[in-house]
C-alpha cells in the first residue's frame, strides 16, 4: 500500500512539474502577454465606442499593461521557440528579429507617450487607440499567422 502512495506522489509531482514547465515555455508566456494586451485594448475600445463610461483608472491600468507587456514581449521569442505549443507566431519573427523588436519598442514608446498625456475623455481614448492600433496592426500583418 505504501508503494502505491509513493508512486502516486511521484506521479502527481511529475504532473505539477510538467504544468509549471509548460507555463514557463516562451510560447505560453507570450500568449499570456498577448491576452493581457488584447484585454486592455478591448477595455480601451469599449470606452472609445461609448460602450463603457470614461474611467481614468481603467485607461491608466490598460495603458500600463500594454506598455509593460509590449516591453517584455520580444524576449519571449528565443531561438528554438519557433515550434512547440500551438502558436500564431510567424517564422518571419526569427528571420527579422531586429524589425520585430523595433515594432514592439515603437508600441511601448507610443503607449508611454499616451500615458504621459493621459486621454481625458472618450474622444481622446479613441485617438490614442488609432495610434496604438496602427502599431499592433503593423506587427500582426508581418509576424502573425492568421488562422
Amino acid at each position: 500500500m505504501k508503494s502505491k502512495a509513493v508512486f502516486l506522489a511521484i506521479a502527481l509531482a511529475g504532473l505539477v512539474a510538467g504544468a509549471v514547465t509548460a507555463a514557463d515555455e516562451p510560447q505560453a508566456v507570450r500568449q499570456e502577454l498577448m491576452k493581457k494586451i488584447g484585454a486592455s485594448t478591448g477595455a480601451l475600445a469599449a470606452i472609445a465606442k461609448g460602450e463603457k463610461p470614461y474611467d481614468a483608472a481603467v485607461v491608466t491600468a490598460s495603458l500600463q499593461t500594454i506598455s509593460e507587456n509590449s516591453k517584455a514581449f520580444p524576449d519571449q521569442f528565443p531561438a528554438g521557440s519557433e515550434t512547440g505549443l500551438e502558436t500564431e507566431a510567424s517564422p518571419k519573427i526569427w528571420e527579422n528579429m531586429d524589425d520585430f523588436r523595433a515594432k514592439s519598442v515603437k508600441l511601448a514608446t507610443d503607449v508611454d507617450a499616451v500615458l504621459a498625456q493621459l486621454p481625458a475623455d472618450q474622444a481622446a481614448v479613441g485617438a490614442a487607440l488609432g495610434v496604438i492600433g496602427k502599431d499592433c496592426a503593423s506587427c500582426h500583418e508581418n509576424y502573425r499567422i492568421k488562422k
